[in-house]
């Protein structure tokens, strides 16, 4: 298993404090999340239903009318690359490193390359997957170099995949729309900027031959019937989403002028996070956990990411222990 954020019970065994009043910047998601209603009991007793509300909200939302809702979009990360046969894979370092993990369990040669470099690799690769925006350099890719990357791709046969988890704050940047094409994936998820990560819901933006291929895959039943219902309706919320769209670049900026402000360089980011490079990011992850507040850590390169607090409590305790901080 890689390393992911969130994972403050073991934090808070590793540095012996209380679970209680951890301050967890670790994960990058929302802390303004969608208000979730009640759930109708009855939701709870029946087995999910694919022909519920959950796929026509998408494609409202997404605007494309081929998708497969999944568990998350880890659950299609992990299941393409058993749709190809052993081939070529270019991805960028640092990025989300489930993908590259995927790959080379399902034994395709995996060529880890910088962001500057990545769309090159379309000339030389089969596959190509970015991560747009970024994880966690927060590096944002224009919607024509992506395309022009993917005719590169589909000409031969190739495949670009383009992660969209971070993408919902920056919906004009996004490929959504642009599908389905011929060797385009698009992955969504509403972990992120709706705050919804417990529901463990994404999708699969693609032609009709492997979204059919994919769910043959995955089985049935992917997503519980409570997660489908509390979807469709933040899906649908649009005026929560334009304020959110609103809001959360403010909090970024918020954030950056903090972290610089107690000497930490701004190395990029989002509207969920920042992200940090210096030598000594392992002390200043290590020293902030023992004020009970987790980071995300990364060794290559050393840096740290932050996720945005949730209120004026959380901003000042996150300023007074980056004033402890030793350096």
């Amino acid at each position: 298993m890689l390393e992911h954020g969130g994972k403050v019970r073991a934090a808070a065994r590793h540095y012996n404090l209380p679970e209680e009043g951890w301050l967890d910047l670790s994960t990058g998601i929302n802390p303004h999340g969608w208000p979730v209603p009640a759930v109708p009991g009855e939701i709870w007793q029946r087995l999910p239903q694919d022909d519920d509300d959950l796929a026509l909200a998408a494609q409202c939302y997404y605007g494309t009318a081929q998708l497969l809702p999944v568990a998350g979009s880890q659950a299609a990360i992990l299941a393409l690359p058993g749709l190809r046969a052993a081939t070529r894979v270019a991805l960028a370092t640092p990025s989300y490193a489930e993908h590259a993990h995927a790959w080379q369990r399902h034994g395709h040669q995996v060529m880890q390359v910088s962001a500057a470099d990545i769309l090159q690799a379309a000339e030389s690769a089969l596959v190509v997957v970015i991560v747009n925006p970024n994880n966690p350099s927060g590096k944002l890719f224009s919607r024509d170099e992506l395309l022009r990357a993917h005719e590169q791709l589909a000409a031969r046969g190739g495949w670009l995949i383009v992660d969209e988890a971070f993408m919902d704050a920056t919906p004009g940047h996004s490929l959504a729309q642009d599908c389905p094409r011929e060797g385009l994936i698009v992955l969504r998820s509403v972990g992120k900027f709706f705050g919804l990560a417990g529901t463990r819901t994404g999708f699969v933006l693609a032609q009709q031959n492997i979204l059919r291929a994919l769910a043959a895959s995955i089985g049935p039943w992917a997503i519980a019937a409570p997660s489908r219902h509390v979807t469709a309706l933040a899906l649908r919320d649009t005026a929560w989403q334009e304020a959110a769209r609103l809001t959360l670049p403010l909090a970024a900026r918020r954030l950056a002028d903090l972290l610089r402000a107690h000497g930490l360089a701004i190395a990029g980011g989002s509207a969920l996070f920042q992200w940090v490079c210096c030598d000594d990011a392992a002390s200043v992850h290590q020293q902030l956990a023992r004020q009970a507040i987790l980071t995300r850590l990364f060794d290559q390169p050393a840096s740290l990411r932050f996720g945005l607090p949730r209120d004026e409590a959380q901003w000042l305790r996150l300023a007074q222990a980056l004033h402890k901080v030793q350096r």
